[in-house]
């Protein structure tokens, strides 16, 4: 069969549990399976079973050991419909949709979900914005959470008792954006506050040195000309001055947080980083020669090699927010 290039094609083809092992199989192991515990190749399927057995340790292990499948019971046969839909929906997809579509609980949506986003994560770290010749980037911070007004009285005394004093970025996430105008490539993480160092640390572990940076007038950028051709667009004035100005990345916070608002309603801060995993993927591979498959295609051969479980989802590992 011919490459899906639709939702209803995708879920005719990876209807069989061996059709999503042989993609899954392929896309992580490229020269064929290999066991995980002596890497030793060429081990031998159990087709019955559905997994491989060592020929050396004779251990057995599936597709899934390894991987953001890892014990889950779910089939395969639902994981693939529920990436193609988080890969390719723009506005993301909610975990009670997926729950009624796949025939799964909300709360295994939710897991699902969150594991993808996962597999969504990552830019080549070895490379920086700003290509070969140092080419434009825009640079900006945005703040995510809900109105002081509309929280209940005891919330709001809780942050004033911390803060000192209740204003419009009291209680929000702070998220610091860079996009890459030549590349059309962003990259944004979640930060604990909008300190110079904090800021300039993320920018300059991300742009190469030279470019030309594009920011507001905010006191937390006025260092940057030490290592970058910095150019300033006053926002209490105008907000574009020739090629200065921040209105691509402006366009990307607007997106994202009409997908947070309409589709996911309410996010914790603990889990913001990875929605914003989801919306840059989907943002950075929005044009061609990307299409649905190739999205979906590109999220599945990124699943090796991540782990998310259940108490790390939830912070009962130990893990906090910002």
């Amino acid at each position: 069969m011919a490459k899906p290039k639709t939702l209803q094609e995708a879920i005719q083809h990876f209807s069989d549990e061996q059709v999503c092992i042989d993609a899954v199989a392929r896309m992580r192991w490229l020269d064929g399976p290999q066991c995980p515990a002596c890497l030793t190749k060429e081990p031998y399927y159990l087709k019955t079973q559905k997994r491989w057995k060592c020929r050396e340790c004779r251990r057995q292990f599936s597709v899934k050991l390894g991987t953001i499948f890892e014990d889950s019971p779910i089939p395969l046969q639902k994981w693939m419909p529920a990436m193609w839909m988080l890969a390719n929906c723009k506005n993301g997809v909610s975990s009670h949709e997926i729950g009624r579509a796949l025939g799964i609980t909300q709360k295994s949506a939710w897991f699902v979900l969150h594991r993808l986003r996962l597999a969504m994560k990552g830019y080549d770290l070895g490379t920086k914005l700003g290509g070969k010749d140092g080419g434009a980037v825009e640079v900006d911070e945005s703040f995510f959470g809900g109105k002081i007004q509309n929280m209940h009285r005891d919330k709001r005394e809780r942050y004033a008792a911390v803060d000192g004093h209740v204003g419009g970025a009291t209680g929000k996430t702070i998220v610091v954006g860079m996009l890459d105008r030549q590349q059309r490539e962003i990259r944004a993480k979640v930060v604990p506050n909008v300190k110079r160092e904090t800021l300039q640390t993320e920018i300059l572990q991300n742009v190469k040195y030279g470019s030309t940076v594009y920011t507001d007038d905010a006191v937390p950028y006025d260092k940057l000309h030490w290592r970058y051709v910095h150019d300033v667009v006053n926002h209490a004035e105008t907000y574009v001055k020739g090629q200065v100005h921040t209105n691509s990345l402006e366009n990307f916070w607007s997106l994202f947080k009409r997908h947070l608002r309409g589709t996911y309603v309410a996010v914790e801060p603990f889990h913001l980083d990875r929605y914003l995993d989801e919306q840059v993927f989907r943002f950075n591979n929005r044009q061609k020669p990307m299409d649905d498959y190739a999205r979906f295609e590109k999220v599945l051969s990124q699943v090796a090699h991540k782990r998310l479980t259940y108490k790390e989802l939830t912070g009962k590992d130990g893990a906090t927010p910002f």
